[in-house]
């Protein structure tokens, strides 16, 4: 048996997580989603979690997964574990290597130029799969956080949705994980062992996304509603859904 803490823990984030599948829609009859996997807290967590729902017929889904290393940065991801973690869930596990040179274009950030190749692969293994759908392990957090980061420093209300519509080519980008907060996924960690990635980003403290975390916390010990009132923010502006 379940202590009671952990199965209260687990209804929250599998109630959240069918939550968000419906709400906006995520999931089609025969899709087949290939899952970014960095083999971070996040993704594993997804990985876990639409395993689970691909064994429920309706609407019947199936799964592939994709690591990207990137050559250049020290990420020493264990893809052996990554593996066996995949294998464990029936999904089958791609493992890519890519690159990228910052001197190439000094007006993007090494984290732009990072996330962009790793992007770039996702969408071709994608292709080559027959894959419509590319899953990614963002969380409610992440979104909030980015929509502050987009004010802050674009002078835009926008984030990334919980489903995006490429415009270019049948591709669809989807996030599970819009309405699972961190801190339930720091817990869900803990409790299923994940095993942590080696990361030593030499670009990690350029980076404003941890001010910007440190900026809503703060937001929230004044409101400890401010999550749901910037949720229902960019709902009403349509940002969650593109």
């Amino acid at each position: 048996m379940l202590p009671h803490e952990t199965q209260q823990l687990e209804r929250r984030i599998w109630r959240h997580f069918c939550k968000g599948l419906t709400q906006y829609q995520l999931l089609d009859e025969g899709d087949h989603i290939l899952i970014g996997l960095s083999g971070g807290k996040d993704s594993l967590a997804l990985l876990e979690l639409m395993a689970r729902r691909a064994r429920i017929l309706r609407p019947r889904i199936s799964l592939s997964a994709l690591h990207v290393r990137m050559a250049n940065i020290a990420y020493e991801s264990d893809t052996a574990y990554l593996e066996d973690f995949s294998a464990s869930l029936g999904v089958r596990l791609i493992v890519r290597e890519t690159s990228f040179d910052p001197s190439t274009d000094t007006r993007k950030s090494p984290c732009f130029l990072c996330s962009w190749n790793r992007r770039k692969t996702l969408f071709t293994v994608a292709q080559e799969l027959g894959c419509h759908k590319i899953a990614l392990g963002h969380h409610q957090d992440d979104i909030l956080h980015t929509a502050l980061l987009n004010l802050a420093f674009q002078g835009q209300f926008s984030t990334m949705p919980a489903r995006l519509q490429m415009r270019k080519f049948p591709m669809t980008i989807i996030r599970p994980l819009c309405l699972v907060q961190e801190n339930d996924l720091k817990e869900w960690a803990a409790w299923r062992g994940y095993r942590k990635q080696n990361k030593n980003c030499p670009y990690e403290t350029d980076s404003h996304r941890a001010d910007m975390k440190q900026i809503f916390q703060l937001f929230e010990k004044l409101n400890p509603e401010t999550r749901y009132s910037f949720w229902n923010a960019l709902e009403r502006e349509g940002k969650l859904v593109e």
